[in-house]
């Protein structure tokens, strides 16, 4: 996939915010360039993956899953471009040999009467390694340049919005040129992220932006925003179905029962007591580790993954770390763990009048936190930043402090 997520995102993992922007932009760049040559009335197009080649027969997989078996012949014309070209100028011609799966294609070719086999007159192709090299480099450009927060104010006006990001707001500007996508309402995923604009923007959204920051750190001049619409939950387990990957749970604030699909991406983890405690110690009002002689450390492992894990956002300088790092390095729990009655806090997509929320991330071991927060609404809300790889707030300072 080529730039954007992002996911993300960029999952980035945005999670699992995964690599930002690389299916959408990398179809419209090959549809540009292939929009440049002339071509008869009887040519089609087809873009996807390879996954599989035998012999000359390429099975090409579009992004909505749809296959098409390509045949390649002699006079097939095959050149590589970069991510992110525009034009054939600087193509590197390719043999059949040099394709494999998971390369990205564009092939141009006459499309046979069942609408499933095409000959090939040319295929563009960006290879494997070339895109995840621009998403490795995305991924680090998100690291160095991104933040992420609840966004507090929007003036589509003059293309700005306002985030809070550990108890501090930052002006995002924007401009024409700012890329803006919008997650959608039943996956976290940026692969399904549509262009959006910065109007479409609301407070409470959680947004994470790429861009330059003021010399004060108070703006930022935004070169691409993604933002969506969470659900956030405190509650406890009612029961998990394991067999329709479902779980409903009790929320705390409504008073009402929530059932949560669980998905392949939905990422569920144990909270360590020590850093629970903390995180309690702080929605108290305390510091953390106060009146415990030597209070306890937080694992190694949390440690760890603020300093070394993938991740949006990374540890900041002189500040807290970037908690989804370490959540990602905290103990992975199975849905049939689950049992009647465990606290748990989660992070969901707002889902569909057809479709139930997806989770997108859910702690357990959290009993002490609801504890200190009995309104279960500040605890619902700590979890917010963390799946777009915002600041962490209370949760990541308290599990880095030593």
């Amino acid at each position: 996939m080529l730039d954007s997520r992002s996911k993300f995102v960029l999952n980035s993992r945005p999670g699992s915010l995964v690599s930002i922007g690389s299916v959408f932009s990398l179809t419209v760049i090959l549809v540009v360039i292939a929009s440049a040559q002339v071509a008869a009335p009887t040519v089609e197009k087809a873009v996807g993956t390879a996954k599989a080649i035998s012999g000359n027969v390429i099975t090409l997989t579009s992004d909505a899953g749809a296959s098409t078996e390509v045949r390649v012949d002699d006079s097939t014309r095959i050149v590589r471009v970069a991510p992110g070209q525009k034009d054939l100028k600087d193509a590197v011609p390719l043999q059949l040999k040099d394709l494999q799966v998971a390369d990205r294609m564009l092939v141009r070719g006459k499309l046979a009467d069942d609408g499933k086999s095409m000959v090939a007159i040319s295929v563009i192709v960006i290879k494997e390694e070339d895109i995840a090299a621009r998403q490795q480099r995305e991924m680090q450009d998100w690291q160095k340049r991104g933040v992420g927060g609840l966004v507090t104010a929007v003036d589509a006006g003059n293309g700005t919005v306002t985030i809070s990001i550990v108890g501090k707001t930052l002006a995002v500007h924007t401009s024409k040129d700012t890329v803006v996508r919008r997650y959608s309402p039943d996956s976290v995923k940026f692969d399904d992220a549509q262009q959006s604009a910065i109007g479409e923007v609301k407070a409470g959204d959680q947004l994470r932006a790429r861009g330059a920051k003021s010399e004060d750190g108070g703006e930022m001049t935004a070169e691409e925003i993604v933002f969506g619409s969470f659900r956030n939950i405190a509650g406890t387990v009612i029961s998990a179905d394991v067999t329709n990957h479902s779980l409903s749970i009790q929320d705390l604030l409504t008073k009402k029962p929530v059932t949560l699909k669980i998905t392949g991406d939905s990422q569920l983890r144990s909270l360590p007591p020590t850093v629970a405690q903390r995180i309690a110690m702080r929605l108290k009002g305390g510091t953390p580790g106060a009146g415990q002689s030597g209070g306890p450390n937080p694992p190694a492992e949390a440690k760890a993954s603020a300093e070394h894990a993938p991740g949006a956002g990374g540890a900041r300088s002189g500040g807290s770390p970037d908690f989804q790092q370490m959540l990602n390095r905290m103990p992975a729990v199975a849905l049939s763990d689950l049992q009647k009655g465990n606290a748990v806090i989660v992070v969901a997509t707002e889902g569909t009048a057809g479709s139930q929320p997806s989770a997108i991330t859910l702690l357990t071991g959290v009993e002490p936190i609801l504890t200190a927060a009995p309104d279960s609404s500040r605890a619902a809300m700590l979890l917010s930043p963390w799946n777009l790889g915002g600041g962490g707030g209370d949760a990541a300072a308290a599990g880095a402090n030593p």
